[in-house]
């Protein structure tokens, strides 16, 4: 089966669009997808690429970009979102538990949707024991785990793996060593993923 990794973070806000449709998308066109949370905050950092600090009509457009989008995939976003999360390497560390034990797709929907159709920030209460309450977790036993030393290790390697596919932005997919960055290059990354099987079967 033809299968796409999908790199992102909480905290990315053209990853909403993408994360809300992608479970139907994937059942849709047979693609298996790998949810691969990392921080893209730390690529950014290091590449002095800061998108919209300081930069109001850049982030105006974006704004307006996602809320021009959102009805084509039936979404309904509150713009803006707060932003930026304040607790964006938490929402991250607790999506890096979530791919170990198998909830991240869950958690992920869930924490998008409470903070751009809710209001309420990814990564900070009530979002967090929210989402994970809604999705059969305990907030207690996830925050927890979450501080354990191999929790961290995880989302730095994840982080480290997303740098060395030269990974510059979120959301962001690969097929291989093959990169497409951004919501829009969805479908992309899954047609040529289509092909490639093709090709090698």
């Amino acid at each position: 089966m033809p299968q796409i990794d999908f790199w992102y973070s909480i905290g990315s806000t053209y990853t909403y669009l993408t994360v809300m449709r992608l479970p139907a998308l994937a059942d849709k066109t047979g693609i298996t997808v790998n949810w691969r949370p990392f921080s893209v905050r730390a690529i950014m950092i290091e590449q002095n690429n800061i998108p919209f600090s300081g930069k109001p009509a850049r982030t105006a457009h974006m704004w307006r970009d996602i809320e021009r989008r959102a009805p084509r995939y039936g979404l309904s976003p509150k713009i803006p979102a707060s932003y930026p999360l304040e607790e964006f390497d938490l929402a991250n560390k607790v999506a890096i538990l979530g791919q170990q034990e198998g909830w991240v797709q869950d958690y992920t929907i869930a924490t998008y949707e409470r903070w751009f159709e809710q209001g309420a920030p990814a990564g900070s209460e009530p979002n967090l024991s929210a989402s994970l309450r809604a999705i059969g977790q305990d907030p207690d036993r996830v925050l927890a785990a979450v501080e354990s030393t191999d929790c961290e290790s995880a989302y730095l390697k994840a982080t480290e793996d997303a740098r060395q596919l030269g990974i510059f932005g979120a959301p962001s997919f690969t097929v291989g060593t093959e990169l497409f960055w951004g919501d829009d290059r969805l479908e992309d990354a899954i047609d040529w993923a289509k092909s490639q099987k093709t090709t090698t079967s």
